[in-house]
């Protein structure tokens, strides 16, 4: 049944590691901390139980953007979900609030604050709650290196529904914040479930910082009409190389506290739905953003902290298909960091602070395997001497700054190498490429109609199925991985209407 469900839902064969095992134990009412790297596959492990039995699953998400991701994901499945937060007018508050409590909605995604609200409070007594899952649990902790104070109204729930079980879910969390994450959630004996964080899909590298806009128009020009995130350390930064993106014609937007709420919103719904293909933001953007098709991160400036390093480059290819993590580094952006640090007034908090930037130092200098370091130190052992998709692990062509058609050949040639190793991604040569241009057009068509985010329809790895089998029948394109029962009753005949025409 659980295979079944699977298929019929979210369209795949297979559960990823540890999914089918966390599934059962949710449906057997116990308690489960899931620390699964981005992409691993964890808003599964709750969804998937919420179909299987009776009630209401509330999942707790600290973004706007990811419920109304996951939820629009969840109803393109043919799942019943919903979302409260402050983007709904009154009505619409009110209609899902009648649909919970008839039993028609299975999830409702809320904010962590709404738990604050007693009226809220008061409801969830009355609602036939089967489960509680938190996403982004080490907002939690203040040992994280996101840590929200409203997380911390979710320490009442054990207290106020002692027989309701509780899944925590994360992406990252030292030793040291898992458990702080049980002590907060008061979880006498949870199961912990740590999956390998190593995302073998993802290359490594670090690129000195001088003539950096030479070296991102380098790196940008390897994914034309592809989406990238561009990590910058002040407002100032995204503004400046966002302007500059632009008058190269590339179409770069921007993100960062000093826009209006309003305008963060807008820009990030561009670039969720391929309307612009560069995010040029600070840290505040994309925690929880279910986009699967990022193929480059760059960070232009130094970390914070070797986690949340971690956990921006884990943005890029959640779909398994190769991407790129290039950070570049210059030990002049630690003084910036140093004057920030510098106003910390608590001792720990210093101390901590400080630690974590010798951490990022020190993987920018590396001269050693650095997916090796980034493994251990979420305490995890890497046993292979050569990743063999880092730059210490591999000899990458020099990549030369874009100023000549010349330049642009070395850098592409740099990454084709790194792109087409070890079978991780489909060569031209393997898939139809026209027909894939096709389907991703035929795509975007229906996002806008249904407005999602194209992703929401199929994701790139599914079309790439498509382009490769070319199914014409029902039963063929059921057998694609990521189409499911629901998916194929609703997109099928025109998705293979397409294939059709293009096959001649």
């Amino acid at each position: 049944m659980l295979h079944k469900t699977l298929k019929t839902y979210f369209g795949y064969d297979q559960f990823r590691p540890l999914q089918e095992e966390i599934v059962t134990r949710v449906l057997e009412k116990e308690d489960c901390l899931v620390l699964m790297p981005t992409g691993g596959g964890k808003s599964l492990c709750f969804q998937l139980p919420t179909l299987m039995q009776n009630g209401l699953t509330i999942v707790i998400s600290p973004l706007i953007s990811l419920m109304k991701d996951q939820v629009d994901a969840l109803r393109a499945n043919g799942v019943n979900a919903a979302y409260l937060n402050s983007t709904l007018t009154q009505d619409e508050k009110v209609q899902i609030l009648r649909d919970v409590q008839s039993g028609t909605t299975k999830l409702l995604y809320i904010a962590p604050e709404r738990l604050g609200v007693p009226q809220f409070a008061e409801l969830l007594h009355k609602l036939p709650v089967s489960l509680f899952a938190i996403d982004e649990a080490h907002c939690i902790s203040e040992w994280g290196h996101d840590f929200r104070p409203d997380y911390r109204n979710l320490n009442q729930l054990r207290t106020n529904f002692p027989s309701i079980p509780i899944i925590a879910l994360t992406a990252t969390a030292t030793q040291k914040v898992r458990e702080d994450i049980v002590k907060q959630l008061k979880l006498p004996a949870p199961h912990i479930f740590t999956s390998s964080f190593n995302r073998e899909n993802l290359s490594y590298e670090v690129l000195p910082k001088k003539e950096s806009f030479g070296t991102i128009l380098a790196l940008i020009e390897l994914h034309p009409q592809e989406s990238v995130i561009i990590y910058c350390f002040s407002r100032k930064d995204t503004e400046t190389l966002a302007q500059k993106l632009n008058e190269q014609g590339h179409n770069a937007g921007t993100y960062h506290a000093g826009l209006s709420a309003d305008q963060r919103r807008e820009n990030q719904d561009k670039f969720i739905r391929d309307e612009i293909h560069i995010m040029v933001a600070t840290i505040a953007f994309g925690m929880g953003i279910d986009k699967p098709d990022v193929r480059l991160v760059i960070h232009h400036s130094l970390p914070k902290s070797i986690e949340g390093y971690y956990q921006e480059t884990g943005r890029a290819g959640r779909d398994g298909l190769p991407a790129r993590c290039v950070l570049l580094f210059s030990v002049a952006d630690k003084f910036k960091q140093d004057f920030f640090i510098s106003q910390i007034s608590d001792a720990e908090e210093k101390a901590q602070a400080q630690n974590n930037l010798d951490q990022t130092l020190d993987y920018g200098r590396l001269n050693s395997c650095r997916r090796k370091f980034l493994l251990e130190y979420f305490n995890e052992e890497y046993p292979k001497h050569n990743c063999a998709n880092c730059d210490q692990c591999v000899e990458f062509e020099e990549l030369v700054p874009v100023k000549n058609k010349a330049a642009s050949k070395a850098a592409t040639s740099g990454y084709s190498y790194l792109a087409e190793r070890d079978g991780l991604i489909d060569s031209d040569s393997e898939y139809d490429s026209d027909l894939f241009d096709i389907l991703k057009q035929l795509r975007m068509r229906e996002s806008k109609r249904l407005k999602v985010a194209p992703y929401i329809v199929f994701g790139d790895k599914t079309l790439r199925g498509m382009c490769v089998s070319k199914p014409t029948t029902k039963a063929e394109f059921l057998r694609i991985n990521g189409v499911g029962e629901k998916k194929l009753k609703k997109f099928g005949e025109k998705f293979m209407e397409a294939i059709r025409e293009h096959e001649g």
